[in-house]
């Protein structure tokens, strides 16, 4: 793992996948919401329903994208990986821009059902502070002028915010919430709406995975602009 962390490999590698991983996200992206506004109504519902298709895979993947910035992190101080600070940074705003899908979504989504907005209760909660969170991360990158410093200083941030995770996970659980738990996993949702919210929760992690390869990407070469302007100079 450690060989593909040089610049120069993940460049050859992540230049040959990207095409690839990119069509499949276009793809699974449009089957999914194809299929979404095949759905019948819910009998509860009705087609508020296809809120989900929306708001579950964001949530899925705004989680899953700060998980990746805590391992990035860990990485980056214990055994000092070439790429993982630049890894980590590339993910934050796409994290936080899912984050924050997911928290309009979700409001959207629980007007209708709930009859408010916005509930105070503990999955809100701690989501929403999970976009506080990504928003600190990137304004301390930027608070800092010594990368060095900054990535360290990020890379804390990042583990230490990383509790929030099982807490955003386990809230339903272990606190009485409006929000419902979860149905994925529990096999309490239709095929007919489950595999519709598969194929979107898919091309949502591929569409991740193709925005955090260009961003990776963007930052090595403008690294390397800045290096040969700084030997020129």
């Amino acid at each position: 793992m450690f060989r593909y962390a040089n610049p120069a490999i993940f460049m050859r590698l992540s230049g040959a996948l990207l095409p690839w991983i990119s069509g499949a996200a276009v793809i699974a992206l449009v089957t999914g919401v194809y299929l979404g506004f095949c759905v019948p109504p819910d009998y509860q519902q009705g087609m508020t329903v296809t809120i989900m298709f929306v708001h579950v895979p964001a949530a899925i993947v705004a989680e899953s994208a700060y998980g990746l910035i805590a391992i990035a992190s860990l990485f980056s101080l214990v055994w000092r990986h070439p790429l993982a600070d630049t890894a980590a940074r590339a993910a934050a705003p796409l994290g936080a821009v899912f984050t924050a899908l997911g928290l309009i979504t979700g409001s959207l989504w629980g007007r209708p059902m709930w009859g408010t907005y916005w509930v105070w209760d503990a999955r809100l909660t701690s989501f929403l502070l999970l976009l506080f969170l990504y928003l600190g991360y990137i304004a301390l990158w930027n608070a800092i002028e010594d990368e060095v410093r900054a990535a360290r200083a990020a890379a804390i941030l990042a583990l230490i915010g990383a509790v929030n995770l099982p807490i955003i996970k386990f809230s339903v659980d272990w606190w009485n919430t409006l929000h419902q738990g979860d149905g994925i996993l529990s096999g309490q949702i239709a095929p007919v709406f489950l595999w519709p919210l598969l194929i979107m929760a898919l091309g949502y992690m591929l569409l991740f995975a193709s925005l955090w390869m260009i961003r990776i990407r963007t930052e090595i070469v403008t690294r390397r602009a800045r290096s040969l302007m700084q030997r020129a100079a």
